[in-house]
């Protein structure tokens, strides 16, 4: 039978690249109003919470326990609590009320009181809402700032070029992440070229992150993230006692410091608790505000993908950009993250903020090329700066950045480069050419540029670290070599720590480092709005997607390969003694209910090319399960501490791998990959291969996944909730790991 010639058109449109599920509670995968929402409640009795949103105290968990400790002004609890949840939603909207009164109310307010009055704004009330409620008066914008080679040419010129469009805050990360000082370096220099005042961060490893923070190579930290459940805290040997602590080290020290929630986090770690998004959102929020943190990072963040996958998604992002202006928080109002590859979809997703207005309308403008993008691809990238700009002339709408031409944006860039480059030399860290400045500033991203010397970037940064370099040396390089307006510029932003009015919440430098905040430059919107809601019937014909995918259909190939290997428990998994030897920790479903990865590989036939890599090396492969948590990192660091060799593998069933070593801490693993779907079997045999050289003492060769401008966010992040609750389903808490046998029938 033919096809309908406006289906085959519908269907070759980019939106249906995306993934969609039906609502499911019972995966976490609801936006608002879950069933196992709780009431609100709160309880009080001389000073102290008996009760939270129906938990007595004695049912507490960690988070409760801190938000009811910290989180709650008590003071007012008692009317903000009895005011119905209406009646303090049309207050966040009403422009008779003011902000501070909203924000006084607010406060005294439980998580699933705030989840509740937030899901009845409609998204144009939201706008509204954020409209009045957001910090500070003046919207700003964050870049992000990375490439896959790590070079820190590159980064310096990309960071020159977002302060000139306008970035108040540039952010980088690493592909490799020894090569993070070098990276932080580069960027603080870049960062102050042309346009001085912006503040940089590098997002790593919390306590690498730390130290360079203290001897003044960033200037502030956002990536400190926190979760809406215990079991997520847990699984990321965290607690919000261990994070208040962090933030009090950054703040102490005179660095800005937000945290980074998002909504969806909970449900890509199968311990959603069946409860919605939203809710578990405010939790995040709460605590926030409860760490005294400055602000919040979130909308989605890197589980965008599944916020957006399900009914009322994108309405939900907006709600947790407006839960933190309601909580008095620094709105970093994500965006940072590509939600769709239908153009579409990611511009309804951008607008509304963009035209509210946000204290940072992105955490995460990719300032640089999609594939260069480190963190994962932005909503907005380097290629979509004009479409961005003409979207701000068009409503009338400040977003932040401005036009730049390209006579300027060639000076910027070749006066940053040529900065790095003069410091690299003058303290000995490396040693670049003309050549390669030149190709860095006509470059638009790492694949225009020649590899260079691979190991010139690690020599680099290890160099710093060894030396303990700090912000001071950076300085006087700069004096040496004659760039005297970079170190004027970089020497006056560490005075304002010193001073600490960035320290105050929605503090940003301008060009001439006044200190813009909700202190200096407080938010005074007084606009009226009514908006339109949909009746349960329309919201149905909305939700009711013919690409929805329940959880059955999403994990339905998986029982197409079940059995083609065959698992059998041998005994209790002990400490090797042989050092050619690499445990592989495999995840509890892997080979019992999941058999195919989300690349396409059969979890059999990566497991076949990793014990190959081991082999070809001269080291000898023993399985373990590791039955008692679903997380590739403590997997594997189970796997290395068992293992004859103290390097071990962890494997997930959807195909998420990495190498460990049994001295370092869960999170601080030796290589990951982490984007399962773009893996390849020779990959997998590859990271064999390099987990025997970690275990002979040799030096691995990295490898490079490369950059990639599909949306694999969007794409798969349906599917791997799917087949991450068939994963907690076989975990088996409290059990101890196992040596198995793995044969084919």
């Amino acid at each position: 039978m033919s096809e309908l010639g406006r289906m085959k058109v519908l269907n070759a449109k980019p939106v249906n690249l995306d993934g969609f599920s039906v609502a499911d509670a019972d995966l976490g995968l609801i936006a608002m109003r879950s069933p196992q929402d709780p009431s609100p409640s709160l309880l009080v009795r001389d000073g102290e919470v008996l009760e939270l949103d129906g938990k007595s105290v004695a049912e507490f968990d960690v988070i409760d326990e801190f938000i009811a400790r910290y989180g709650i002004d008590l003071a007012v609890a008692d009317e903000a609590m009895a005011l119905d949840d209406a009646v303090l939603a049309r207050m966040a909207v009403d422009v008779n009320v003011s902000r501070a009164e909203v924000v006084r109310l607010i406060g005294g307010t439980t998580p699933a009181k705030l989840a509740h009055v937030v899901a009845l704004l409609s998204p144009v009330e939201m706008q509204m809402a954020m409209t009045k409620l957001r910090a500070r008066r003046t919207p700003s914008n964050q870049a992000h700032v990375t490439n896959q080679l790590d070079d820190p040419l590159l980064i310096a010129a990309d960071a020159a070029s977002a302060v000139a469009y306008g970035f108040r805050e540039v952010e980088t990360t690493v592909p490799v992440l020894g090569d993070a000082p070098s990276n932080a370096v580069a960027l603080l220099i870049g960062s102050q070229v042309g346009t001085p005042g912006a503040m940089a961060q590098c997002s790593i490893e919390e306590a690498l992150e730390l130290r360079l923070g203290l001897r003044g190579l960033t200037s502030y930290a956002e990536t400190i993230s926190i979760y809406g459940t215990e079991q997520v805290f847990v699984d990321g040997d965290d607690t919000p006692f261990s994070k208040a602590i962090l933030t009090s080290a950054y703040a102490s020290r005179g660095l800005k410091m937000r945290v980074t929630s998002g909504g969806g986090a909970e449900v890509l770690m199968g311990a959603a608790e069946r409860c919605s998004i939203l809710y578990l959102e405010s939790r995040c929020v709460s605590l926030a505000r409860a760490l005294g943190s400055q602000g919040v990072q979130n909308g989605g963040i890197d589980g965008v993908g599944v916020v957006a996958s399900v009914p009322e998604g994108m309405k939900e992002l907006l709600a947790e950009n407006l839960m933190v202006m309601m909580r008095d928080l620094e709105s970093c109002a994500g965006n940072d993250n590509l939600i769709s590859e239908s153009d579409i979809r990611r511009s309804a997703h951008t607008l509304p903020v963009l035209l509210a207005g946000a204290d940072f309308v992105f955490s995460g403008f990719g300032s640089i090329p999609r594939y260069d993008n480190a963190f994962a691809l932005s909503n907005f990238n380097s290629d979509d700066m004009d479409d961005f700009l003409v979207l701000q002339r068009d409503w009338g709408a400040d977003g932040g950045l401005r036009t730049v031409s390209a006579d300027h944006l060639e000076a910027v860039r070749r006066r940053a480069a040529r900065a790095v480059q003069a410091v690299y030399r003058d303290l000995g860290l490396a040693d670049y050419d003309d050549d390669r400045v030149e190709e860095v500033v006509f470059a638009n991203g790492s694949r225009d540029l020649p590899p260079g010397h691979p190991k010139i970037v690690a020599e680099a940064a290890a160099s710093i670290e060894a030396r303990q370099l700090t912000v001071f040396d950076v300085i006087a390089s700069l004096h040496r070599t004659g760039f005297g307006d970079e170190a004027q510029a970089i020497t006056r932003l560490t005075e304002e720590r010193l001073r600490g009015d960035q320290l105050q919440t929605s503090a940003i430098f301008d060009d001439e480092f006044r200190v813009l905040s909700k202190l200096t430059d407080p938010n005074d919107y007084a606009g009226p709005g009514t908006g339109y809601a949909p009746t349960a019937q329309r919201q149905s014909e909305i939700d009711g997607i013919r690409q929805a995918r329940t959880s059955s259909e999403l994990t339905a190939d998986q029982a197409e390969h079940h059995g083609h290997v065959i698992v059998t428990d041998v005994e209790p998994a002990r400490q090797g003694s042989d050092p050619r030897e690499v445990c592989i920790g495999l995840s509890p479903a892997w080979g019992r209910s999941v058999w195919l990865t989300l690349c396409g590989l059969t979890v059999g036939e990566v497991l076949r090319q990793i014990s190959a890599g081991l082999e070809e090396e001269g080291c000898v492969p023993r399985l373990v399960r590791v039955r008692s948590t679903i997380d590739v990192g403590l997997i594997g660091l189970t796997a290395a501490r068992l293992s004859g060799s103290g390097i071990g593998i962890g494997l997930q069933g959807k195909g998420t791998s990495l190498i460990h070593r049994r001295d370092l801490a869960p999170l601080a693993n030796l290589e990951l990959f982490s984007v399962a779907p773009l893996l390849t079997a020779g990959m997998y045999r590859d990271l064999g291969k390099n987990a025997a050289r970690h275990a002979k003492g040799m030096a691995p060769v990295p490898i490079f996944t490369g950059g990639t401008d599909e949306s694999i966010s969007a794409r798969y992040h349906a599917r791997a909730v799917a087949l991450v609750s068939l994963e907690r389903q076989a975990c088996e808490p409290g059990e101890p790991p196992v040596t198995i046998e793995v044969r084919r029938p």
